[in-house]
C-alpha cells in the first residue's frame, strides 16, 4: 500500500499508525519513518509493504525525479558508477560508502537485452544496490543520428529496442548524449598534489568516442548547419519520445561535452546552451524526455555562454520536472580560456551552493560524481573521497533546511 502525508511533515523520526500488516487485535502496524517540512501528498510518497511485521521499518520513499524508482531514505540519491563486469569486492566497495544506486555501463552489446539487465539486478541487489542507468555506448552520441549519416533509421530502431529492453527489466531511466563527433579534450595535466585530470583547450583539441577518433576543422568532410541538426534531432526524438512512454522509461539528456562552441564543423546549439535545451524540450513535448545534467559542463560553458548559470538552470528544469539525474563535478574556469577538470573542492564553483539549490527545489534523483582526477591510491580513492564529499554536502543541506524535503 501507499501512505501519504499532506504537507506540513515534520522534520524528525516519528512513530505512526498505518493500515498495513493489522494484527489480531485489529491495531494498525506501527512503523518508523524521518519525516521533512512542507511536502505536499503529491510530492512524496512511502510505500509500505502489506507484510511488513509490527515495529520493522520496511520504507520504500517513490522517487518523483525518476516515476518507477523507489528509495530506501527520502531527498536526494548518491550514485556511483561501474560496470556489468564489476567484481564482487567492487561491489562491497560501493556498499561500504554506502551508495545505494549504480550506473552499470554494459560493454559488450550482445548483452544488450533484458534478461541480461534482469540478470544484473538481481546480482547487484545481493549488495543492497540498485540500478538507476545502463549505459548502452552504440546508442550514445551517435554521429548517425546526429548527422543523418548512412544507418540512421537503424540506430534509431536500435535506440528504441534499447528503450523497450530498459522498460521490460524495470529500468526506468536512461541518459542519451547527442554529440556528433565525441566528447574533446586536450589530454591531461597535473593538479593538486600532482594529480591527473582532464584539460581542454579549443584551439587544440580532438574528439573520441569508444574508439573513435575525430580531428580537424571538418570532422566528416563538410560544415554542417544549425538548421539540419534541429532537423535530425526532431526526427530521432519524434520516433523515440512515444516509445519511451509506452516503456515507462525516462530519457535524461546530457550536455556537449564541450559545449557553446562549434567543433570540427559540428554546431553544438542544441544541448551546448539553455536556449537550445528549453527548444529541445518543446519539441519533444513529453514528460518522459528531460535532462540529465551535467554541472561540470556546464561550468564549462559558463554562465554568459550557456545563458544561466548552473542553480538557474536546476531551478528551470527541476520546476518542469525535466530534472532525472545529476553528473557532480567541477572545474576551473569557464571557455573560451583552457580548463582543467577539478576534484570537488578545488574548481571555480561552489558546490554546497549546487547542492543547496538541488535541496531548495526538492530534487531527489541520483547524484554521481564523474571524470574523477586520478589520485594516489587508485580509482577507489577519487570515488572515495568524492562520494565522502558528496555526502557531507547533503547532509549539511539538509540539517540547513530542517530535512530532506523541499521548502
Amino acid at each position: 500500500m501507499s501512505l501519504r502525508k499532506a504537507c506540513s511533515l515534520i522534520p524528525y523520526r516519528r512513530e505512526i499508525m498505518t493500515d498495513a500488516g493489522y494484527d489480531d487485535s485489529g491495531r494498525g502496524a506501527r512503523v518508523t519513518g524521518f519525516f521533512a517540512q512542507p511536502l505536499c501528498a503529491d510530492e512524496f510518497t512511502l510505500s509500505l509493504s502489506p507484510n511488513t511485521p509490527v515495529g520493522e521499518d520496511k520504507m520504500a520513499y517513490k522517487l518523483r525525479a525518476v516515476p518507477g524508482f523507489e528509495a530506501s531514505t527520502p531527498g536526494i540519491q548518491l550514485a556511483a558508477q561501474t560496470n556489468d563486469k564489476a567484481s564482487d569486492e567492487d561491489l562491497q566497495f560501493i556498499q561500504q560508502l554506502g551508495v545505494e544506486w549504480v550506473m552499470v555501463s554494459v560493454g559488450d552489446d550482445n548483452d544488450q537485452n533484458a534478461d541480461y539487465y534482469k540478470h544484473l539486478k538481481a546480482r547487484f541487489a545481493q549488495y543492497d544496490l540498485q540500478i538507476y542507468r545502463i549505459g548502452n555506448h552504440s546508442v550514445h552520441n551517435m554521429p548517425e543520428v546526429t548527422l543523418n549519416l548512412p544507418g540512421r533509421d537503424e540506430k534509431v530502431e536500435e535506440f528504441a529496442t534499447f528503450i523497450r529492453n530498459l522498460g521490460e527489466a524495470g529500468i526506468p531511466y536512461n541518459t542519451y548524449a547527442h554529440m556528433g563527433n565525441g566528447i574533446w579534450s586536450s589530454g591531461h595535466t597535473t593538479r593538486r598534489g600532482g594529480m591527473q585530470a582532464r584539460t581542454l583547450d579549443i584551439k587544440n583539441a580532438t574528439g573520441n568516442w569508444i574508439g573513435k577518433k575525430f580531428e580537424g576543422e571538418l570532422t566528416h568532410g563538410r560544415l554542417y548547419t544549425e538548421d539540419e541538426l534541429w532537423d535530425n534531432y526532431a526526427y530521432m526524438i519524434k520516433h523515440i519520445t512515444p516509445v519511451a512512454e509506452a516503456a515507462g522509461v525516462f530519457i535524461g539528456i546530457h550536455p556537449d561535452d564541450p559545449p557553446v562552441y562549434a567543433l570540427g564543423g559540428v554546431p553544438r546549439c542544441i544541448f551546448g546552451n539553455f536556449d537550445g535545451y528549453k527548444r529541445a524540450m518543446e519539441i519533444a513535448d513529453s514528460p518522459n524526455i528531460g535532462v540529465c545534467l551535467c554541472i561540470g559542463c556546464w561550468l564549462e560553458g559558463g554562465e554568459q555562454n550557456m545563458g544561466v548559470n548552473v542553480p538557474g538552470a536546476i531551478r528551470y528544469f527541476a520546476e518542469r520536472r525535466k530534472l532525472f539525474k545529476v553528473h557532480f563535478r567541477n572545474v576551473t574556469n569557464p571557455m573560451p580560456e583552457p580548463w582543467t577538470e577539478t576534484l570537488m573542492d578545488d574548481g571555480y564553483m561552489d558546490m554546497h551552493v549546487v547542492m543547496k539549490t538541488l535541496r531548495d527545489v526538492g530534487y531527489d534523483g541520483a547524484i554521481i560524481p564523474d571524470h574523477i582526477p586520478a589520485l594516489l591510491g587508485g580509482h577507489r580513492a577519487g570515488v572515495a573521497y568524492s562520494i565522502a564529499y558528496m555526502r557531507a554536502l547533503v547532509q549539511s543541506v539538509n540539517n540547513e533546511a530542517g530535512g530532506p524535503g523541499p521548502n
